[in-house]
């Protein structure tokens, strides 16, 4: 019998129940990447939040409270360096992605100043990759329950890529 084109698709997929919404700031000047990053959060059932600039994502997370953090390096009003400073100075115990389409020096530098005052920190490249920003939230989102980290996209095992990434 031919299945209908209606029919539920088996899914291997995690059930809503099994996934935790992430409270997210997005904090870049560039409005074409703040709205890829918020759609993509957005479908992945987070809750986003957008700041433009330093000034604004200071006052935001002063104002409330985030899991993650996702953050370009440069900024018209100043550098993702100086968010970190005041995330550190606010004891930020969420995590930080840092978006930018710096080298991988320059990105490597600010993932070690985060370390050094104790914020977790990934980063990604620009031209951003949904993929890879997508498997890294559900790897927060998971470790925000306490379940294991190890992401499958499309059933492979995709850990390889995402380190390749945070390089």
């Amino acid at each position: 019998m031919p299945r209908s084109s209606l029919s539920p698709i088996p899914s291997n997929l995690p059930d809503v129940a099994e996934r935790r919404a992430l409270q997210l700031l997005v904090v870049d000047d560039d409005a074409t990447q703040r709205s890829l990053i918020t759609v993509a959060a957005k479908q992945a059932g987070h809750e986003v939040t957008v700041a433009p600039s330093v000034a604004e994502a200071i006052e935001k997370l002063r104002s409330a409270r985030f899991d993650c953090v996702t953050l370009d390096l440069v900024l018209e009003d100043g550098d993702g360096i100086d968010v970190l400073r005041e995330m550190a100075a606010a004891k930020f115990s969420g995590s930080v992605i840092v978006i930018s389409g710096m080298d991988g020096k320059r990105r490597s530098a600010a993932r070690s100043f985060a370390r050094s005052v104790g914020i977790e920190l990934q980063s990604l490249p620009k031209p951003l990759d949904l993929a890879a920003l997508r498997i890294s939230l559900a790897n927060l989102g998971k470790a925000a329950m306490g379940l294991p980290v190890i992401h499958t996209w499309g059933g492979v095992a995709t850990d390889a890529i995402v380190a390749r990434h945070r390089a």
